[in-house]
């Protein structure tokens, strides 16, 4: 899946959410659910993401929604496998990459 955000420092929790097209309760969840995900919160609670949160919610969309691990399964994956599951990961995310400008280089000709 490509993340269309731009390069920030932090993201509100709708940036992220309408990035990944799901709602903000799920990523609230996301986060009490996941050690690795740790927002930053403001005095007044919300919650700010940064570019590392953004690759970690990444490989749990990626583990959850798109290859259809429970939860407990996605946590156990990424407590035993993660530089594995990381690497699998950035491959896919390289090649759907490539894959869209071949796509856009297509529709070009």
């Amino acid at each position: 899946m490509i993340i269309d955000l731009p390069e920030k420092r932090y993201y509100t929790i709708g940036e992220v959410a309408k990035a990944f097209d799901v709602n903000t309760s799920l990523i609230r969840f996301w986060e009490k659910e996941f050690d690795v995900l740790k927002p930053k919160k403001t005095a007044k609670g919300n919650r700010k993401f940064t570019p590392d949160d953004i690759k970690n919610l990444q490989l749990i969309y990626h583990l959850v929604k798109e290859r259809g691990f429970t939860l407990e399964g996605a946590k156990i994956h990424l407590k035993e496998e993660k530089k594995k599951t990381l690497d699998n990961f950035e491959i896919i995310a390289k090649l759907e990459s490539v894959k869209a400008q071949l796509i856009k280089l297509k529709n070009e000709l």
